[in-house]
């Protein structure tokens, strides 16, 4: 299988702190990976790089959508990188809490469209057979999350667990190949964790969507990735199958701790 994203040496400095320190990681089509490691060891400034957020230091950034060839998106601004096919979701919920469920979803789809402004001001036919679509799709796309029964509901009156799910297919709205999701099950019951775990794996089944995930949730990261990377002040410390990374003696003695066992 090959490479969708390829990231060589990344290095990220803020000031005199390093942040990223040369840093590689890659993932293959159809894969879930797992970036961990303690708090501060620059896994949100990692995904805030890859996603355009950030103008990296150092290094390279490469992405091979499905059926295209590589591109270089170091420099690129996130609404860029968001059409070219990575969608993330963050640590703290950023929904818009005085919409729909629907339209939250919408304005992730907006990104797929092609109307003008002129089109948008005269409401053209094209605009109205647009508009309607990306009702349909954003619909689809709840479907398939399992939030249809809330489309009409506000987002601030989702149970705490819809909302993250919300997010999710609002990522998902954007037709992403490449779906980053920074600490998904944060805050969730164990029964909400499991329902992600869940969903995680048919969105990685059935849509074809590769996943690159951070959490500290350890059960879930242990049942669900096919590779983890493991970072500590910025570096990579190792990296392999979760049966490799629970019996690394640098992880556990960096990151991890006796009750691995335990967690998985």
């Amino acid at each position: 299988m090959k490479d969708i994203l390829e990231v060589k040496k990344l290095t990220m400095d803020f000031g005199g702190l390093r942040a990223i320190d040369n840093l590689d990681l890659d993932i293959q089509e159809k894969e879930i990976v797992a970036l961990i490691g303690p708090n501060g060891a620059g896994k949100t400034t990692f995904f805030n790089c890859i996603t355009g957020l950030y103008q990296p230091t150092g290094g390279d950034i490469v992405i091979t959508p499905p059926g295209k060839p590589a591109e270089r998106i170091n420099g690129l601004k996130p609404n860029y990188v968001t059409q070219r096919g990575l969608a993330r979701t963050f640590q703290n919920i950023r929904l818009f809490q005085n919409m729909t469920v629907l339209e939250n979803v919408m304005i992730g789809r907006h990104c797929r469209t092609y109307a003008g402004v002129a089109s948008a001001m005269f409401k053209t036919a094209f605009q109205r057979r647009e508009e309607n679509k990306i009702v349909q799709d954003s619909y689809e796309v709840l479907e398939k999350i399992g939030l249809s029964e809330y489309v009409n509901e506000l987002a601030k009156n989702l149970p705490y667990g819809a909302q993250r799910r919300l997010e999710i297919a609002r990522a998902m709205a954007t037709d992403p190949f490449l779906l980053l999701l920074d600490e998904p099950a944060a805050g969730m019951n164990p029964q909400e964790t499991r329902e992600l775990d869940d969903l995680i794996i048919r969105i990685r089944d059935r849509e074809g969507i590769s996943i690159l995930l951070i959490e500290h949730d350890m059960k879930l990261v242990m049942s669900l990735s096919d590779r983890i990377f493991v970072v500590d002040y910025g570096r990579k410390i190792a990296q392999g199958t979760p049966d490799e990374i629970k019996e690394n003696p640098v992880v556990i003695k960096a990151y991890l701790g006796e009750d691995l066992d335990a967690q998985a």
